[in-house]
């Protein structure tokens, strides 16, 4: 029953879009299990850049059946127009891609409402993506949001939308004094999209048990990263979902002991976006140095993404709370321009040194990291294959990392093509 679960081990954007296309090469399966349209990967694939919000980056392996989980969010249009630029960039979705019959449906009032809160929080906003994720979850644990199953029942649907829509409407008009959202308009879209992806339903817990059983490779892949959990990760500056390994089970509804492998994905660097702690960011300067060089925008709003030396703590921290068997190191190459590299490896508050990730948002704001300076190499690194053949300081600076994580590097990606990879053998 080999199942990998990836997980990205920073604040997202660590590239598991890559990593999951390299790994569909040889899946039957790949199971989106969390998040929604909020989440981007990129991947080129036959010399062409697609970023993807909500369909796998297994779509490219047409031999893979591609999965979107009961604990995703779907954006009825967001989807629509991706399942449409991949028929037109001739990648086959018919019979390959599934949808939970018991996702959640992101409604428009979901999205206005995320923008205006937003807006009334000023200074204090959390730099949300506008996309409507945390108040469809909201709605989800409030125990009124509309299911793509609810679908099926016309009355049911339309029942359930009015009495939602009028309790929206008042925030969106009284509280906001913007103009109510048209119901019969919101009712005729969602049944279109009914109409269409009625093939696509299905349970998808029963189905991947099945796989599981039939000895069928799977791998299951999250948005976001683990500082982004709801629970384990910089709060409140996180999504509302668990990109953590765990969210994979409850997510996609299959037991833990099916899982094997929890591969990690995490940058040679740091990155993250929006607002919240980030114990090693650079200054300005440097900052937008690092931004050029590894062309760190947002896939899904473009927005330029803040950026630091890798922080072995949060590894550390990552590799705890998902049980991480091997990391896959994405962006080497970007560091190829710095003759000397720092990584931090514990942080120092108030007289007091923390090796392990504080949970206190106050300590990880206002700590000092405390950071090991190691030579860089100096020369590009984008055309090699074999880990024999990096430079020797580059070697240096993945041990280092294996070593204070106690978490061996599985796969090295040197560049955004699939074949600009180094994969090892990893001892069990």
């Amino acid at each position: 029953m080999p199942v990998t679960v990836v997980i990205g081990a920073q604040w997202g954007d660590e590239g598991k879009g890559k990593i999951v296309d390299l790994l569909s090469r040889h899946a039957d399966v790949v199971a989106r299990y969390q998040g929604g349209a909020n989440a981007g990967h990129t991947i080129v694939h036959n010399g062409h850049r697609t970023i993807l919000h909500l369909i796998p980056s297994g779509i490219f392996n047409p031999d893979c059946v591609c999965i979107l989980g009961s604990g995703m969010v779907i954006d009825p249009a967001q989807l629509l127009e991706e399942i449409d630029q991949l028929e037109q960039g001739g990648v086959t979705v018919e019979g390959r891609l599934f949808v939970s019959h018991q996702a959640h449906l992101i409604m428009p009032y979901h999205k206005t409402l995320e923008s205006l809160d937003e807006r009334v929080l000023g200074s204090r906003a959390i730099g949300v993506t506008g996309r409507g994720i945390g108040p469809a979850y909201s709605d989800k644990y409030n125990r009124v949001g509309i299911r793509i199953v609810d679908l099926l029942d016309r009355e049911l649907f339309v029942e359930k939308l009015e009495a939602n829509i009028t309790d929206k409407n008042r925030l969106i008009h009284n509280l906001h004094g913007e103009p109510e959202l048209d119901r019969d308009a919101i009712v005729n879209f969602y049944l279109e999209f009914d109409r269409r992806i009625d093939p696509l339903v299905k349970d998808i817990s029963v189905y991947l048990n099945e796989a599981a059983a039939a000895g069928k490779e799977i791998v299951c892949e999250g948005a976001q990263g683990t500082l982004l959990d709801v629970d384990w990760g910089t709060y409140p500056y996180v999504t509302s979902s668990h990109p953590t390994a765990g969210g994979a089970v409850t997510g996609l509804g299959i037991g833990p002991t099916l899982i094997d492998r929890v591969l990690g994905v995490i940058k040679a660097y740091t990155t993250r976006v929006g607002q919240g702690p980030f114990p090693t960011e650079f200054g300005p300067d440097m900052e937008q140095v690092m931004r050029e060089a590894g062309d760190e925008y947002g896939a899904t709003t473009g927005r330029a993404r803040r950026c630091g030396w890798f922080d072995a703590v949060i590894a550390r921290y990552t590799a705890r709370v998902n049980g991480v068997g091997s990391w896959a190191l994405t962006k080497l190459d970007v560091l190829s321009d710095f003759d000397k590299l720092k990584i931090c490896v514990a942080y120092e508050y108030d007289g007091r040194h923390f090796d392990q990730f504080p949970a206190e948002m106050g300590v990880v704001s206002g700590c000092r990291p405390i950071y090991e300076e190691l030579p860089g190499w100096m020369r590009p690194i984008s055309d090699v294959r074999r880990f024999d053949d990096l430079p020797p300081a580059a070697k240096a600076y993945i041990g280092r990392i294996e070593e204070l994580t106690n978490t061996p590097v599985e796969i090295i990606s040197v560049g955004s093509e699939r074949s600009q990879t180094i994969q090892l053998k990893i001892k069990n």
